[in-house]
């Protein structure tokens, strides 16, 4: 007998951004306890497994992706006894707790950092990657991500040591064993409370080389994947999703080997660059062009059929909101949000729910620089302010891609602050919340929300989502996005009109497909097969002649 597909296969991952989902105690940023407030939503929604962004003891420069303790929880959002608490009520609703695993960088204020800058001689010093050279002369050019030098001087140590990000997020040593099976030994503690897997945040940087340049995908990156996996979750049924900016289709396949010996899936950003001047930074934005979008999807969607495992998202904590980004949040709002999410849903993957997208939840254009928090965002004003961008450039930018877009607290309902806190809010609600919030949702019928539940349903439902392959449709229509997925005897097409404008295919071109039997459609009425309204989109399953 064949072996079952991994649960995850057929699984839809929710992400919660934990300071923006729900504040349970009035000081204005989210916890735990009020996670577990609500999991009955989550588990109405129809999700398998919950992608909580790190909840560790941190300084929050970065959001708490600058973690300064592995082992325990920020005060802000909760307790270790609330940890154990929320993984087991949320096991009783159906949904297990990913943790978001940060192996790349720490804090500057871990215990191992703080000993590291000491001498160099003491033990914790090869934890992290150093370089000598002169006060004010760094190794090299390299520049961080989020903005000026990767190299910061240490007068204690006579050296520099390497930041990929902040400059109080140093870089861990891989190269150090001793590092290593401490990053293990984290790993093990939250295995052994009962968590459902893990989120590796950047693992392709992990094996860097600073002197030549190298930041991701580096020598010895698969090495240390593969000993990572046999030391923690290599044998066990947990789902392991490895964030690579750096991953394309002829690699992909390594990080997410069926045979298991890396990770269960990829979770690659091919696609989201797509909007941006290329070469430049995701500031500088262009047009997305729907041919491109189509190649790239396609690409990952053949390329890794049989070979590898891939995450199927449009949003997360560091992106902005798709359907201001790629829909329409004005007067098609709720119909381009359920044609995307169609798009999505309907390919080979795991897909991925970012905290109010089941809402259609849109991004925010705060008026001044002020209402923003996100360091990326500041940095980058800061920086292009004095580069001479003028201000509405800037914030042209800003109300695209800043971060905050998605941080944003989540929508509950119409009351004040949208029923996230009864304080103040750590960043502004969006001011759209009395439109668009999860109560009206969840009584409307028709909402977005919804149609997510019905879109996971039918993943659940219908094997062919998991597991039949894909082919592209209509590839050279300017407006229409759609493919088939087979297996055995069922095809399945999907067909999206990706734009506002209504869209008429000939006759000959749909008289081939097999339209028989519509399983989803984010309109009410039926239409002629060949015609499509704004945004309109469809999947039908059939079985092949």
């Amino acid at each position: 007998m064949a072996n079952p597909q991994p649960w995850w296969k057929n699984a839809v991952i929710y992400q919660i951004y934990p300071r923006s989902f729900q504040d349970s105690n009035g000081d204005g940023i989210g916890d735990l306890a009020g996670i577990i407030q609500r999991l009955g939503y989550l588990e109405s929604l129809g999700i398998d497994a919950i992608w909580l962004s790190p909840v560790y003891r941190s300084p929050q420069d970065d959001n708490g992706y600058d973690i300064s303790d592995y082992c325990d929880i920020d005060p802000m959002f909760g307790t270790l006894a609330d940890m154990d608490n929320l993984i087991t009520e949320a096991q009783k609703h159906h949904i297990r707790i990913i943790m978001d695993l940060v192996l790349n960088h720490s804090s500057d204020e871990h215990r191992w950092f703080q000993e590291a800058k000491k001498s160099r001689d003491n033990p914790y010093h090869d934890y992290y990657v150093w370089r000598d050279g002169v006060e004010g002369t760094p190794p090299n050019k390299m520049r961080a991500t989020f903005g000026g030098s990767a190299w910061t001087w240490v007068p204690e140590v006579g050296q520099y040591y390497f930041h990929q990000f902040s400059i109080k997020q140093p870089d861990l040593n891989w190269d150090n064993p001793a590092l290593r099976q401490e990053l293990y030994k984290a790993i093990r503690f939250w295995m052994d409370k009962g968590v459902g897997g893990f989120r590796l945040d950047v693992i392709d940087q992990i094996a860097k080389d600073p002197d030549l340049g190298i930041t991701s995908n580096g020598p010895m990156l698969h090495a240390y994947i593969r000993e990572l996996n046999a030391n923690t979750f290599g044998s066990t049924d947990l789902v392991t999703v490895g964030e690579a900016w750096g991953a394309n289709v002829q690699n992909a396949p390594i990080f997410s080997d069926p045979r298991g010996k890396e990770f269960s899936m990829v979770f690659q950003f091919e696609h989201i660059g797509l909007d941006q001047i290329p070469g430049k930074a995701k500031w500088d934005l262009a047009p997305l062009q729907l041919s491109a979008l189509k190649e790239v999807l396609t690409k990952w969607q053949v390329g890794l059929h049989g070979k590898g495992w891939n995450s199927l998202f449009w949003n997360n904590h560091d992106l902005p909101r798709i359907v201001s980004r790629w829909g329409n949040d004005g007067a098609y709002r709720q119909e381009s949000a359920k044609m995307l999410a169609t798009l999505l849903h309907g390919m080979q993957g795991t897909p991925y729910i970012y905290q109010g997208e089941e809402l259609g939840m849109t991004n925010v254009a705060f008026p001044t620089i002020d209402d923003y928090r996100d360091i990326e965002t500041l940095n980058m004003y800061r920086e292009r302010t004095q580069a001479g961008y003028s201000e509405a450039d800037i914030l042209r930018s800003l109300h695209a891609k800043s971060r905050d877009n998605a941080r944003t607290p989540m929508q509950w309902d119409a009351t004040t602050n949208a029923g996230f806190t009864d304080g103040t809010p750590w960043l502004q609600v969006n001011p759209n919340y009395t439109a668009i919030n999860a109560a009206d949702e969840v009584a409307d019928a028709g909402s977005v929300f919804h149609y997510y539940q019905a879109l996971i349903r039918l993943r659940k439902q219908y094997p062919i989502f998991s597991e039949g392959d894909f082919t592209l449709l209509f590839a050279d229509h300017p407006a229409l996005f759609a493919y088939q997925r087979r297996l055995g005897d069922q095809v399945m097409t999907v067909l999206c009109n990706f734009y506002e404008e209504p869209l008429t295919l000939p006759a000959d071109a749909v008289a081939p497909l097999p339209l028989d039997t519509l399983l989803l459609g984010n309109y009410d009425t039926p239409a002629d097969a060949a015609h499509f309204r704004p945004y309109e989109a469809r999947i039908y399953l059939n079985n092949a002649e």
